[in-house]
């Protein structure tokens, strides 16, 4: 059952990841702010098929600890679920992403209008002050900056060695940190086809405040955070 479920969720998604990016080169007159509402319609519609043909639901828990300023979101990496969920379930965000998606045929047009952070993770160095450029721009236009500080995604119970970019650009522009734990590998594994019903609990930490910390205090407390949450968190399966 499973297997019919996601070919058959493949087929819808390939549909819309070709209908959006006519939808993203339409959108391109627009403002940034504009754009990225039409353009997110695909990660709604998306999750919605993960609902009803897949069975995969999610809660989210900790929206109170949300500021009313763009932040930095670091969370945990272990799908492509939270890719396309967390576009929508935040304020508007500006994620950090490799250069090489945008190279992607369809999917990676429109992530080009999305206004993203693309990075080429090889340079090092010249990789972090991308981030910082960047990201200090898109915090300006009102965008919070989404980074997944592991850089890949990570199996369920694994860690991946946590990068210090998301927290070098807070350290360097005095924005607040929002860390994330969630599930959602459990129902949508890495490079898997066959995914399975369950629920994906998003879990929200409270802000971690930059001001007057180094990159590196940031990343150990985010690190922290955040695994400890991971040992926390429902199974996915048990609330099928």
């Amino acid at each position: 059952m499973n297997l019919i479920r996601s070919l058959v969720f493949a087929f819808f998604q390939t549909l819309l990841t070709v209908l959006f990016s006519l939808v993203a080169l339409f959108s391109f007159p627009f403002s940034a702010h504009v754009r990225y509402r039409l353009i997110t319609g695909y990660n709604h519609l998306v999750i919605w098929l993960a609902r009803w043909v897949l069975g995969i639901r999610y809660v989210v828990e900790g929206r109170e600890h949300l500021p009313s300023q763009p932040a930095i979101i670091l969370a945990k990496h272990q799908s492509a679920w939270e890719t396309v969920a967390f576009l929508f379930l935040f304020p508007p965000v500006s994620p950090v992403i490799k250069q090489e998606l945008l190279n992607v045929p369809f999917f990676g047009w429109a992530f080009r209008l999305l206004s993203p952070i693309a990075i080429d993770r090889s340079s090092g160095r010249e990789a972090l002050k991308q981030i910082v450029a960047k990201g200090g721009a898109k915090l300006a236009q009102g965008f919070w900056v989404l980074v997944f500080p592991e850089g890949t995604r990570v199996a369920p119970g694994e860690k991946g060695k946590y990068g210090i970019g998301g927290s070098w650009l807070a350290a360097e522009t005095g924005a607040p940190i929002v860390p994330v734990a969630h599930n959602a590998g459990e129902v949508w594994p890495k490079n898997a086809f066959i995914k399975r019903p369950g629920t994906v609990t998003v879990r929200i930490g409270p802000v971690i405040d930059s001001s007057g910390k180094s990159a590196a205090e940031l990343t150990r407390a985010v690190e922290a955070w955040i695994e400890t949450e991971m040992t926390r968190l429902p199974p996915a399966a048990a609330h099928q």
